[in-house]
């Protein structure tokens, strides 16, 4: 997969088109990836003994192909490519060509 955690990324489409986040978690077999702040839901909560009820807000996955990785160089929503460097693969932005580090 070519988005990864930490990465910033751009929402193409949805309830959250346009916004900008950053990947917290990524669900390779399902194709999904967790950004912050969305696809924020609502859950209902019993208390415990280690935590307290209520309303808990959690981010939910998104499918990966709904984001776009957002290049630190030219600072845009780029499409990702790879290079093999010294015998090691890099992603690298489509658009300038930089290698994207993590």
């Amino acid at each position: 997969m070519k988005i990864q955690k930490g990465d910033k990324v751009k929402i193409l489409s949805g309830k959250y088109k346009g916004k900008d986040s950053v990947i917290e978690k990524v669900l390779p077999k399902l194709h999904r990836v967790v950004a912050e702040n969305v696809n924020m839901v609502s859950k209902h909560v019993k208390p415990s003994s280690k935590t307290k009820g209520g309303i808990v807000k959690l981010p939910k996955s998104i499918h990966v192909s709904t984001v776009m990785l957002i290049c630190p160089k030219c600072s845009k929503p780029v499409r990702i490519g790879y290079r093999v460097i010294d015998g090691k693969k890099y992603r690298v932005c489509r658009s300038c060509k930089e290698v994207i580090k993590k």
